[in-house]
């Protein structure tokens, strides 16, 4: 139960991965209030001032939200790239063509150290199309 525990903790990088999220969906959220209060300040003559504080907001929106974007892609790298997830890299002979069936299941490569991978045969499952 530790070890278990200890694994779904969450680490720095996540942390800061949720908070950049965060200010991200708060700075959008942030837009429509920004685009009225700008209206108003225009309505008063204040017309420069309005354009600022929208063009703003939405700049920082985008830029948060870009960020938030680079950071989970960075996140999710390195926890494909961690023995997190056990992941299983197919080279170019194991894909199958869509279109044409296959003639023969594709077998494991050689020294396979997988064991929990359970072979089936054509009489065990259907393919959907």
């Amino acid at each position: 139960m530790t070890g278990w525990y200890a694994e779904r903790t969450l680490d720095r990088s996540a942390r800061a991965m949720i908070a950049v999220t965060l200010l991200a969906l708060l700075l959008v959220a942030a837009v429509p209030v920004a685009l009225l209060a700008a209206v108003v300040m225009m309505m008063l003559g204040y017309v420069v001032g309005g354009l600022a504080l929208f063009g703003g907001s939405v700049l920082a929106a985008a830029v948060a939200v870009a960020l938030a974007g680079v950071s989970g892609m960075r996140h999710l790298r390195q926890l494909l790239s961690g023995g997190s997830f056990r992941v299983v890299r197919l080279n170019g002979s194991q894909y199958t063509d869509v279109a044409e069936p296959v003639a023969e299941p594709v077998a494991e490569p050689e020294g396979s150290d997988y064991t929990n991978v359970v072979q089936l045969d054509r009489s065990q499952y259907t393919e959907v199309r």
